[in-house]
């Protein structure tokens, strides 16, 4: 490294965010994720014993990830190579696969290569590193915010262990807090800050697990704010609250969190909890969510949920997609809002969804039953030669409309697909159904 650029890297040391600076070097530096990385546990072991497997950490931002990975490059014996998925090519990937097989031809030694947002290589980056991970010229570690097993190719993801990183708790949040404080060296221990009690808990609130977020606004906090007359940075609630303007909620439209809130929501309205529903609605919604992908999950729910429990669900439910495409957003989410808490309170029954899933499965794996003579159609020229619809009993001719005759193939006769419930109007249509019956018998 020249004189220029070990002055540029000096600069950047000095002036890059809180966040980064404090950045932990060791293990014992590190705090949260001690289900992987306490005493005894796995990742624990393996980065003492320079034991290091190809490995994909998993997790939200600001859990650690890449401080992992620089921990591990501290820690090894190993050659580390670094590329960020968001810059890199095969081009740069092969120059890796060029040094890594070097320094084990004349060095005897392996080669970790970290990528950072492994997600963001598409198959044909992910094919080109496959071959040397199953051969072991490279230890391949990669770092993702996104479900690696949606993101990463399969071939790839089965020579690799998952790690998955939680977001880190209230009280890592506070120690990497309390450590940005009064660290001298690479944090803000040489500033005289009085930080309140109410300020450290809308941090810790606001950061949503993040512990780069929580340093980062916490520095903007100290640096922005003037010193009193006694040298003091007084930092209060107010003051937290304009160093983070907005808290933006952790959804990707494409991605992990998409399918588990919509599941999240489908669920809570099935469940019958309107406030749930509301909740992750409003997720979805400052998420920037497509209004008719929210609405056409209501439709199904109304169909699958609540059925004919309450019929008007469902025409609830398409009044709304109608209306939404019409009206936009952001009023949409008031029409949202009101069709999903009507689905959520409404009764609930699946016994049409479990109805014709029987059907289909007795059509998939049984033999096929033929129409009942009676039952044909006989509306075309010589139909009544055949003897279509002879015998047939029209329903209306008779009392309540209702005349019992045989409707299912032979072979099925008897065989139940929809049981009403007793919720809702359901009652109602099972009470008829049941008096009907009774007439037959």
């Amino acid at each position: 490294m020249d004189l220029f650029t070990l002055n540029m890297e000096n600069q950047l040391r000095k002036n890059a965010p809180l966040a980064d600076r404090m950045r932990p070097e060791t293990i014992e530096e590190f705090v949260g994720q001690d289900h992987i990385l306490g005493q005894g546990k796995f990742l624990n072991r393996a980065i003492k014993a320079d034991r290091i497997t190809s490995m994909i950490f998993y997790g939200p931002p600001g859990t650690g990830k890449t401080t992992l990975a620089m921990i591990i490059a501290n820690s090894t014996n190993m050659n580390f190579e670094k590329l960020s998925a968001v810059t890199s090519g095969v081009k740069d990937i092969r120059e890796v696969i060029h040094r890594a097989e070097e320094g084990l031809k004349l060095y005897n030694k392996r080669t970790i290569l970290f990528i950072d947002e492994i997600h963001r290589f598409n198959k044909a980056q992910q094919d080109a590193l496959l071959p040397f991970v199953e051969r072991g010229i490279i230890i391949l570690i990669g770092a993702t915010t996104e479900n690696p097993y949606f993101e990463v190719n399969k071939a790839l993801l089965s020579r690799m262990m998952v790690i998955p990183l939680k977001p880190l708790t209230r009280k890592d949040i506070y120690n990497i807090i309390k450590n940005g404080l009064t660290n001298k060296e690479k944090g803000l221990g040489n500033y005289k800050v009085n930080i309140g009690k109410e300020a450290i808990d809308y941090l810790i609130t606001i950061s949503d697990g993040d512990g780069r977020l929580a340093l980062n606004s916490l520095e903007i906090g100290v640096l922005s704010t003037p010193k009193d007359d006694n040298g003091i940075i007084n930092i209060d609630l107010d003051t937290i609250k304009e160093c983070i303007l907005v808290k933006s909620a952790k959804y990707d439209k494409g991605g992990d969190e998409h399918y588990d809130t919509v599941s999240a929501f489908i669920k809570s309205m099935r469940g019958s909890d309107p406030d749930a529903t509301l909740y992750w609605l409003a997720k979805m919604i400052n998420g920037g969510e497509d209004p008719k992908f929210i609405a056409r999950r209501i439709i199904i729910c109304a169909s699958e949920d609540v059925g004919n429990a309450d019929p008007q669900a469902l025409n609830v439910a398409v009044s709304a997609f109608n209306a939404v495409n019409v009206i936009g957003m952001p009023e949409g989410r008031i029409i949202l809002a009101q069709a999903a808490v009507y689905v959520a309170c409404a009764p609930k029954s699946n016994a049409s969804y479990i109805g014709i899933d029987k059907a289909l499965e007795d059509i998939r794996n049984k033999p096929i039953g033929k129409v009942p003579n009676h039952l044909k159609d006989a509306s075309y020229k010589g139909a009544t030669n055949l003897g279509h619809g002879k015998g047939y009993m029209y329903p209306h001719d008779y009392d309540k409309a209702y005349i019992k005759q045989q409707y299912l193939p032979d072979g099925f006769i008897g065989t139940k697909y929809y049981e009403p419930t007793d919720q809702g109007y359901e009652r109602i249509i099972k009470e008829r159904l049941s008096k009907l019956f009774d007439k037959d018998s």
